[in-house]
C-alpha cells in the first residue's frame, strides 16, 4: 500500500446528493504534480485525510471523505458529506473548505470560486432580518435606489463636524449617513458623542424634510464592545449598525446578528479587507463566496462594487454578486454553481467607490433600482458643498428614472449642472 492515498479522494464517477456541499475550485498544480493529485490533496486536507495512510482509518470514517468528482481544464468540483459541518457555524465551515488547502506545496495556485450550500446548512443560519423589502419599508421608498454618503475626509472630523455633515447630506436628499471602515471611536471623534450628536441632527433633518433618514454607524470593535454600541444605537432611535465583517470575523458577525435581532436593527456590511484574498483571480477566495456567507449569516446590506468607480471590480463579478445577493434561485453559469436559497431573504446591494452624479444613469442601467448608491467624494467635492452634492445625486437618480439625459435635466437643476461641470462623466482611477 502506498504511503500517500490522495487519489482515493478523486472519483470522477461520483454524483453528489442534494445534501452535499459542493465547492467549485480553480486549480493550478505545482510543477510535477498532476491535476488529479492536486485535487486529491484539496479534498483530503479539507475533509478526513492527511499526507499518509492511517492505522486509525475505518470504513465508517471513510464515508466522510470529500470527493473531487468533476474536472474541466483548470476547474474542478469537490463534494463534501453534510456530516463534516456544524450547522450555524460559519467559522467551522470555512475552516474546512477554505482552510489549510491554500498553503499546500503541491498547489501553485488555488481559488475557491463558489459554493452550493445544501438546504440543511442554509436552514441552520438566520439570513437577513429585513432584506430589501424590509429596508424599503423603513424609508417608505418603493421604487428608486436608496442613497448613502460618507463625510469626507472619512477620518479627521470631530463629532460636531461629522454630525453637521450628516445634516447637510440629509437635507440635500441623502437617505443614509455612513461611517467609513476605519472610523470607530478615535479620540477626535468618539463613538458615543458622534452617535448622540448625529442622531439628534438626523431627527432634525427628518422634521424639516418630511423624509425618513438613518445613520450607518460603525460599531466595529471587540465583540462585547460591538454589542454595547449596538444597544446604544437602539436607545438613540437608530435603525442600523454597520460592521466591517471580515476584520470583525465571522463569529463576531454571527453574534452581532443575534443581538440585532433582539434590538430590531439592520446590519450594513462593509467588506474592507476582502481584496487581500479575492483580488487575485488565480488564488484565494472569490468575493462571491464572501457575499454568500454574509447572506447566510444575515447581513441586510453589502458592498458589491461599481464596475465604473475607483475600485477594481470587473463587470461580471459585480453582476454575479448582485444576482447572488438578490435572487432566490440561480441557474449557474461560468464559474457559478446553481443554487436555491430556500427562502432566505435577499441582501440590498450597495454600490460605492468613486461615484458621482455623472455616473449614476449608467449605474442604474447596469444594476437596476434595487441598489444603494453611495457617493463620498462625488458629494463632498461638489463646488457648492455637501448639501448641493447630495441634491445633485438625487437629481441624477431622478433623471435616470425618468430617462432624461443628464445634460438636459441639468438645465433646470443648478446642483446637477455644477456637478457635471466639474466631473462630467469621468471614471476615477
Amino acid at each position: 500500500m502506498p504511503a500517500e492515498w490522495y487519489l482515493d479522494f478523486v472519483d470522477t464517477g461520483y454524483r453528489p446528493s442534494d445534501k452535499d456541499l459542493v465547492a467549485l475550485f480553480r486549480v493550478e498544480p505545482a510543477s510535477g504534480i498532476s491535476m488529479r493529485e492536486a485535487l486529491g490533496r484539496v479534498a483530503s486536507e479539507s475533509s478526513i485525510g492527511t499526507w499518509t495512510t492511517l492505522t486509525t482509518m475505518t470504513p465508517e470514517k471513510r464515508r466522510l471523505m470529500a470527493k473531487a468528482y468533476e474536472i474541466k481544464g483548470r476547474w474542478a468540483k469537490v463534494a463534501y458529506p453534510p456530516e463534516l459541518f456544524e450547522g450555524g457555524n460559519m467559522p467551522q465551515i470555512l475552516s474546512s473548505i477554505a482552510g489549510n488547502i491554500f498553503g499546500m506545496k503541491a498547489l501553485h495556485n488555488l481559488r475557491l470560486e463558489d459554493v452550493r450550500w445544501p438546504a440543511n446548512l442554509i436552514q441552520s443560519f438566520k439570513g437577513p432580518q429585513f432584506g430589501i423589502d424590509g429596508i424599503r419599508k423603513i424609508f417608505n421608498v418603493k421604487e428608486r435606489p436608496l442613497t448613502a454618503t460618507v463625510p469626507k475626509p472619512k477620518v479627521g472630523m470631530n463629532s460636531e463636524e461629522h454630525a453637521h455633515a450628516g445634516y447637510e447630506a440629509w437635507m440635500g436628499g441623502i437617505d443614509l449617513l455612513k461611517d467609513d471602515e476605519n472610523l470607530s471611536s478615535q479620540p477626535f471623534n468618539p463613538f458615543e458623542r458622534r452617535a448622540r450628536l448625529s442622531f439628534k441632527m438626523r431627527d432634525r433633518a427628518e422634521r424639516e424634510t418630511g423624509e425618513r433618514k438613518s445613520y450607518l454607524i460603525n460599531v466595529t470593535a471587540e465583540t462585547r464592545e460591538m454589542l454595547r454600541r449596538a444597544k446604544l444605537v437602539k436607545e438613540l432611535g437608530g435603525e442600523y449598525v454597520m460592521a466591517d465583517i471580515l476584520t470583525v470575523g465571522w463569529a463576531g458577525v454571527q453574534t452581532l446578528r443575534d443581538e440585532c435581532e433582539e434590538l430590531k436593527l439592520a446590519i450594513h456590511a462593509h467588506r474592507a479587507f476582502h481584496s487581500a484574498f479575492t483580488r487575485n483571480p488565480k488564488h484565494g477566495m472569490s468575493m462571491l463566496v464572501v457575499a454568500e456567507a454574509a447572506r447566510l449569516i444575515g447581513v441586510d446590506q453589502l458592498h458589491i462594487g461599481t464596475v465604473i468607480g475607483k475600485l477594481e471590480t470587473p463587470r461580471e463579478e459585480v453582476l454575479a454578486l448582485q444576482e447572488g445577493m438578490t435572487n432566490q434561485r440561480a441557474k449557474g453559469g461560468k464559474n457559478i454553481l446553481p443554487k436555491d436559497w430556500d427562502g432566505t431573504k435577499p441582501v440590498f446591494p450597495v454600490t460605492s467607490g468613486g461615484l458621482h452624479p455623472g455616473l449614476i444613469p449608467e449605474l442604474i442601467d447596469m444594476l437596476g433600482r434595487n441598489i444603494v448608491i453611495q457617493a463620498g467624494g462625488g458629494i463632498w467635492g461638489h463646488p457648492d458643498g455637501g448639501r448641493a452634492g447630495a441634491a445633485a445625486v438625487r437629481q441624477a437618480i431622478d433623471a435616470a428614472l425618468e430617462k432624461v439625459p443628464l445634460r438636459e435635466y441639468a438645465k433646470s437643476k443648478k446642483e446637477l449642472s455644477r456637478a457635471l461641470a466639474k466631473w462630467g462623466y469621468i471614471r476615477p482611477k
